[in-house]
């Protein structure tokens, strides 16, 4: 692994989008399934990256790296207390987020990348399925 100049990181960071491929992938499946929502919400507690306020439901798409996977995840190997606080801070917020849907009866899915890297079809016959689990308890 190539060690990036402080400028190289910090272009890198800013390419980041706040969408992913991975999450517009997700969204365009279950769009063509007949599903309609909202992607990235503002106004809901998280941000969700697909949201059915009228299920009380939200998915989160989340990266390997950024969300720190028990399988997958990985800390960089430069300005590693940097790195350790980021990515606990991330995993302590998406904790918090998970609960708080959960304490007001929200249905919360998280989607792992490796998931839809793995096998994209099963990851979306699971989503549709906890969709419609969530439309018949609304």
């Amino acid at each position: 692994m190539v060690n990036k100049t402080k400028e190289q990181r910090r272009k890198t960071m800013q390419s980041i989008k706040s969408q992913s491929q991975l999450e517009n992938r997700v969204s365009k499946a279950l769009w063509h399934k007949g599903f309609r929502f909202r992607k990235n919400s503002k106004d809901l507690y998280g941000k969700p990256d697909i949201s059915i306020k009228k299920y009380k439901l939200v998915i989160f798409v989340d990266s390997c790296f950024w969300h720190y996977c028990p399988l997958h995840g990985h800390r960089p190997k430069s300005n590693i207390k940097y790195w350790d606080n980021k990515l606990k801070k991330n995993k302590e917020r998406d904790y918090k987020v998970n609960k708080y849907y959960s304490t007001r009866g929200w249905h919360v899915k998280r989607i792992w990348e490796h998931e839809i890297k793995h096998d994209f079809e099963k990851t979306i016959e699971e989503t549709v399925e906890f969709i419609l689990k969530a439309k018949k308890q609304k």
